[in-house]
């Protein structure tokens, strides 16, 4: 079977995944209402091409907190990457640094740090964070990710508590026996309760920033008021993002919550997005409203599950190829091109 666009993949992955492992990837809150908003969102968008502008040579690459990428696509922090393929993390490390860009690691992973680190040296990690109840496990995870080299922290804001996924509540899910979340054996002993800490608040931020030198992205913003509060408490970067559409349903879509926080943040921090990616031209369409680069979290897992590294490597692959070609039929050289006069909301 060729593999021509992402939707093959996702195909692929349902077909041949175990069917809970599948429904846990797939799994939105609720109704997923906003699961499916995020990429219906994007048909909403209309291009306005620009013509006989000489795209003749193109260059995709742009920089991320000061650090090169060779196309403004990421992965997003997913958790339990073995569940799609042997190697997990391992793999998906491989592909980011093989591809040149930037991997954001889950603390949430079925491989350690280490592992993440030794599988790929010198590629561009970040790490992501969940503040639990047990904050010296925290701690020790963000000292930790600082001395293996990963290169940004990024603070996910969106989960108190954990959504409620429905298929995940009937299947039973958890993860199978020969599988551990390896940054954190042995964290939760003390927890009687739900390991996450539902009590953080803004001012832990000054607390993180106490623990490393590491640049602090926060993940989960869907508004102008969060975002001023995330530059007012001095972040470099924020990912509007709703974790996929599996916390509160009924929220925005992410591409429509992108445009609101950047007018909010005025250029003062980087501003990323993720949800609902599944197009070289979504691409495009986030970068002219203002997203300085994406990630993709599902459309990843589905590439693992394909081939592993290599799966991964062909659906980044795809995603440059489309989003080049988008760019030169747009009219756009290189990415400092792109813009708003790019694109029009459509009335439908």
């Amino acid at each position: 079977m060729a593999m021509v666009c992402l939707s093959d993949f996702e195909a692929y992955a349902k077909k041949y995944l175990p069917k809970i492992a599948w429904d846990y990837f797939a799994a939105g809150a609720d109704d997923c209402t906003t699961r499916d908003e995020n990429i219906l969102a994007y048909k909403r968008i209309r291009f306005r091409p620009r013509m006989l502008r000489d795209v003749s040579m193109m260059d995709t690459r742009t920089k991320i907190l000061g650090s090169e990428i060779s196309f403004p696509v990421g992965i997003a922090p997913t958790g339990f990457h073995q569940l799609a393929w042997p190697d997990g993390e391992k793999s998906t490390a491989r592909a980011a640094r093989a591809m040149s860009t930037c991997y954001i690691a889950s603390t949430y992973s079925t491989c350690t740090l280490e592992e993440i680190s030794a599988a790929a040296p010198g590629g561009l990690r970040w790490f992501q964070l969940y503040i639990h109840r047990n904050r010296a496990a925290s701690q020790r995870l963000v000292q930790q990710a600082e001395a293996l080299g990963f290169r940004g922290l990024v603070l996910t804001a969106d989960l108190p508590y954990t959504g409620k996924r429905r298929d995940d509540i009937r299947n039973g899910f958890r993860l199978p026996p020969h599988m551990k979340l390896k940054n954190l054996e042995g964290a939760f002993e003390v927890c009687k309760m739900s390991p996450l800490d539902p009590s953080v608040t803004w001012n832990d931020i000054y607390w993180l920033r106490s623990l490393t030198r590491l640049p602090i992205i926060i993940k989960g913003i869907l508004t102008r008021e969060d975002a001023e509060l995330a530059v007012r408490h001095g972040v470099q970067g924020i990912i509007v993002s709703n974790h996929g559409g599996r916390q509160l349903d009924e929220g925005p879509a992410t591409i429509d919550a992108l445009v609101e926080v950047v007018e909010a943040v005025r250029g003062r921090v980087e501003v990323y997005v993720d949800g609902g990616i599944r197009k070289g031209s979504d691409v495009l369409k986030a970068l002219a409203l203002g997203a300085k680069c994406v990630f993709i979290g599902r459309p990843a897992l589905w590439g693992l599950a394909y081939k592993g590294e290599e799966g991964l490597q062909d659906v980044l692959r795809i995603l440059q190829d489309e989003f080049r070609l988008s760019m030169a039929l747009a009219g756009c050289a290189n990415v400092s091109e792109i813009g708003p006069h790019l694109v029009q909301l459509s009335k439908l």
